[in-house]
């Protein structure tokens, strides 16, 4: 199915959709998903490119979140970590298993506090797979290395990483396999509710095009905007709210050579990360600040940046400043408003919100992007007695996301593999299509380096362009370079600008009316 698709004539929709689904971040993506495979017919709108918000301003982990044991979030914790040993099952070329490093800090949380926290940690999830905890001598232990001599003693345990904007896009295209209407850049103007029927305009922001469909149910999954769109848009009154909370991070060269992270307290009893980030990096975040502003407007500030130096600088013997920051984003997180005073202690668990007063609406308030399709599977349930297809089984616990075909211990073979079928490829590269694209790499790859086209840098070639195009919904340079991949750390201004202009052309010899797709995407290969 190709994903270049333009809205059609402003008539209204003959057949009704079982599901409308607000939101193209990974919740929105997941209930789709969900929903399409109970054999429900579902359109998914997103106002701009699909992870373009919260979701791809994670600090990109899928991990139970150690730290909320502190606020007594067993639930939480338990079902997170019980998702984590799912999801590096079902995806484990975006997703795959990481070791943290837990500095002792003696002015801190005193280590009894941190070992009990850990073996609950370990115990919570009873079929874990991963590593459990163990205790370290940081003077000895070669994960030391990097830290000031004051930092003695410490404890590693495991949690997972995961490519967040790239989970999105999966969940996404298999929504779309299997049946969904997925449209990105469309924008849901306004809906009027019946008993049994939302009337919905929507609209192309590229073309300015609008259509009117009808749905028998609605699903807000539209993050930061969920309270705007239920009052503004859909006229729909909530007793529950959205706290809106900035979390940035930077990106600085790798501090460190060894491949696990480390996991930092600070006097303020928040935690900062420092982990290995597209081989030459270090990732460091997050910050929880309070926003009110425009959730689309959000920027790192001086002081966020300043603080995760400090946090760094406090444990590292290589200190940084601003100067070394080669990156930063920022989002904001969409918490359910529990009336916490503290930003970081706001509950990171989700409420859905369900409205039957007449046709019905599902609101989700706050998530985590581990638990994401726990919650998609929650919200069928809410909805499954107002809509009857919904009704099928569970499915989605056991079954792969694209590309995600195959045991996690195979992924270093399938790395071999991919070398074997197209030799020119370097191992950096057939290791990042890998990564990337899991088995769909077979139908990027091909035999011959005069194949895959024009090369825009670091391996990135016209063919992996055309597939994100035809099925990612790629758009433009900055979809491919900082949501498809991050490969926009490596490319040069000059790379970026033959990029550009590329995805446009591309683009406006799909609009032509005698546009041949010669893309020729080899099915099954893998």
């Amino acid at each position: 199915m190709s994903s270049i698709r333009e809205i059609s004539t402003p008539a209204e929709a003959a057949t009704p959709y079982d599901l409308l689904v607000v939101g193209g971040g990974i919740n929105g993506c997941g209930i789709a998903r969900d929903c399409v495979g109970r054999g429900a017919s579902v359109l998914l709108v997103e106002q701009d490119d699909l992870a373009s918000h919260t979701s791809s301003a994670s600090t990109k982990l899928i991990h139970g979140g150690l730290r909320y044991l502190e606020y007594y979030e067993f639930r939480l914790v338990r079902e997170a970590l019980i998702e984590r040993e799912r999801l590096l099952k079902i995806a484990p070329h975006i997703i795959w298993p990481m070791r943290f490093v837990l500095p002792h800090s003696k002015m801190l949380r005193p280590a009894w506090l941190l070992r009990t926290g850990l073996f609950l940690y370990d115990h919570l999830c009873t079929h874990m797979t991963l590593p459990k905890t163990r205790a370290l001598n940081l003077r000895t232990d070669i994960t030391g290395k990097p830290l000031r001599s004051e930092y003695v003693r410490g404890f590693e345990y495991s949690d997972g990483w995961v490519q967040d904007s790239r989970l999105v896009v999966l969940n996404a295209m298999d929504a779309a396999r299997r049946g969904a209407d997925v449209r990105t850049r469309t924008r849901l103007v306004k809906a009027e509710r019946g008993p049994d029927f939302w009337t919905a305009t929507i609209q192309n922001k590229d073309t300015g095009a609008t259509q009117t469909i009808k749905a028998r149910a609605i699903v807000n999954a539209a993050g930061p905007w969920v309270a705007e769109l239920l009052h503004d848009r859909l006229k729909v009154t909530s007793q529950n709210r959205v706290r809106l909370v900035k979390g940035s991070h930077i990106v600085v060269p790798r501090m460190f050579e060894s491949k696990q992270a480390y996991i930092l307290q600070n006097p303020d009893k928040r935690i900062v990360f420092a982990i290995p980030y597209e081989h030459d990096f270090t990732l460091i975040g997050t910050t929880d600040v309070p926003w009110e502003k425009d959730a689309g407007e959000v920027s790192i500030s001086a002081e966020e940046i300043n603080y995760l130096c400090e946090s760094v600088n406090r444990y590292f013997k290589q200190g940084i400043s601003p100067d070394d920051v080669v990156w930063s984003y920022a989002g904001v997180r969409p918490l359910y408003d529990d009336n916490s005073g503290n930003a970081s202690a706001v509950t990171r668990d989700y409420v859905l919100d369900v409205d039957a007063t007449a046709a019905p609406i599902l609101s989700v308030f706050g998530g985590k992007i581990t638990t994401f399709r726990k919650l998609a599977e929650h919200a069928v349930e809410k909805l499954a007695p107002h809509v009857s297809v919904l009704k099928a089984p569970e499915w989605t616990a056991d079954a792969a996301l694209p590309g995600g075909g195959f045991a996690p211990s195979e992924f270093d073979a399938q790395v071999s593999r991919l070398r074997t079928y197209a030799p020119h490829l370097t191992q950096d590269n057939a290791w990042r299509l890998m990564r990337n694209y899991g088995l769909c790499a077979f139908e990027i790859a091909t035999p011959s380096a005069g194949e895959m086209g024009q090369m825009f840098g670091k391996g990135l070639s016209a063919r992996e362009v055309d597939y994100l195009i035809e099925r990612e919904w790629a758009r433009s340079a900055q979809d491919i370079l900082w949501r498809r991949s991050k490969l926009g750390l490596f490319i040069d201004d000059a790379g970026q600008a033959a990029l550009q202009t590329y995805v446009e052309d591309r683009l406006n010899a799909a609009k032509s009316p005698v546009f041949e797709d010669r893309s020729g995407w080899q099915q099954n290969v893998a």
